[in-house]
């Protein structure tokens, strides 16, 4: 009986018992990650058919690539519009106000149905916006939600949740498409999404809104604090490189993997499988990550998502996407939850205390997008069609390309500049 305990014990995430006081999650940091489940279960379900569903409706894949471009461009000045009412107001009404913005995005695509390709571009714009305004509440409430001695297990644990939500969702909605004439399918999952985004905005109610006499906003004055601490700037500069892999990432694996298969299910079904490896990555890197191994981490995720795309550059086929894609689950989560936690130490050191966490926020998508833009924009001026060589060429490149990060890291106990 001992030892059948002690082995539950250890695989318990959630086990407060077994872990010090200060590694233990508040109720809170728990709402949050119950909130974030619901979006992701509409979004696994919807945003990884979304491409997909303008694929199927032009067979384009520039319309892909400029679609994803508008959403980038946008999503920085959201976030600067987001950061100022979080600032002024609350981060949580720029929390809701992005999850009520993404349901009307999804009935609005329910309503379109095929002349959401006809209006793309609009969109894109609004999608742009809504994303901007969710992510920058949610950020800031992963910093307020947890602390420094809790935070690497806070978004092991998030990216656990977020990922496990996700595996159903793909499956799902595979299924459903692929047993609906046409293309109802999708309109269906967009539906159901629908559903899940109006869910989590109620659930958000259950986060209190925190009063601060700190109202102002210093976006303007960040380019200071970069010329004054270069080793947060260089953290930034680390997210620009991380952009530039993203950035295919986010709509390109999904389209690969229909050319292969040619089903829609066995993309949700694959979906499912991807997702599983991250969450299993995600259980290892609460239980052992430790956050002064922050280039190590970025240094082995980097050489697997490299020898993956290397694949690539011999064959596109369902083997060489498949071991891709495999590589990319279990290394991608590492490379994301090492940078991001290491930013937020250094969100710590910057003037007045903490009270420039939003601002530090808009500045970190600014750089993440900016890399996303620019080889979606590369990827689509070379490469035409998904038969072009120039293809793995480009994923390649921005893959090798992450090693620029773990030059831009400097480890040390002390984080101040």
């Amino acid at each position: 009986m001992r030892m059948r305990s002690e082995f539950w014990n250890r695989f318990n995430l959630f086990k407060n018992n077994a872990l010090p006081p200060e590694s233990r999650l508040s109720k809170v940091a728990v709402t949050a990650l119950i909130i974030h489940c619901c979006f992701q279960f509409g979004a696994s379900m919807s945003g990884l058919f979304l491409n997909l569903y303008l694929w199927r409706l032009t067979q384009d894949l520039t319309v892909n690539g400029i679609y994803n471009i508008i959403v980038f461009i946008l999503t920085p000045p959201a976030f600067a519009l987001g950061g100022w009412i979080a600032k002024r107001k609350d981060r949580m009404v720029t929390y809701r106000l992005g999850i009520v913005m993404i349901a009307i995005f999804y009935l609005m695509v329910v309503i379109a149905q095929e002349h959401v390709a006809e209006y793309y571009i609009w969109f894109a714009i609004f999608n742009g916006i809504a994303a901007g305004f969710y992510w920058t509440g949610y950020l800031v409430i992963q910093y307020d939600v947890s602390t420094e001695a809790n935070r690497i297990r806070f978004l092991a644990i998030n990216m656990i949740a977020f990922n496990a939500s996700g595996l159903a969702g793909p499956a799902l909605a595979g299924f459903i498409i692929q047993r609906s004439n046409g293309l109802q399918g999708y309109i269906i999952i967009f539906t159901l999404a629908f559903i899940m985004f109006l869910i989590a905005a109620f659930v958000s109610f259950r986060i209190p809104m925190i009063e601060s006499h700190h109202k102002a906003y210093h976006l303007k004055l960040m380019g200071l604090v970069m010329n004054k601490n270069r080793r947060w700037m260089k953290a930034l500069y680390s997210f620009f490189v991380l952009g530039l892999f993203q950035g295919i990432m986010l709509f390109l694996p999904n389209i690969m993997l229909y050319q292969t298969v040619g089903r829609e299910d066995w993309v949700g079904y694959l979906g499912v499988f991807f997702s599983s490896l991250t969450v299993a990555t995600g259980y290892v890197i609460s239980r052992k990550a430790q956050k002064e191994q922050v280039r190590k981490y970025v240094l082995l995720s980097t050489t697997g998502v490299v020898f993956g795309s290397a694949l690539l550059l011999f064959q596109v086929e369902f083997w060489s996407v498949a071991v891709f894609m495999i590589l990319f689950s279990i290394c991608n989560p590492l490379a994301v939850n090492t940078l991001t936690s290491y930013y937020y130490r250094l969100i710590g050191t910057l003037p007045l205390k903490g009270q420039l966490r939003v601002e530090s926020v808009v500045m970190r998508e600014l750089f993440l997008n900016v890399g996303r833009v620019l080889s979606i924009s590369l990827l689509i001026f070379l490469a035409k069609d998904l038969e072009s060589v120039w293809l793995p060429v480009v994923l390649f490149a921005m893959a090798v390309l992450q090693y620029v990060s773990v030059a831009l890291i400097k480890e040390k106990q002390n984080v101040e500049s």
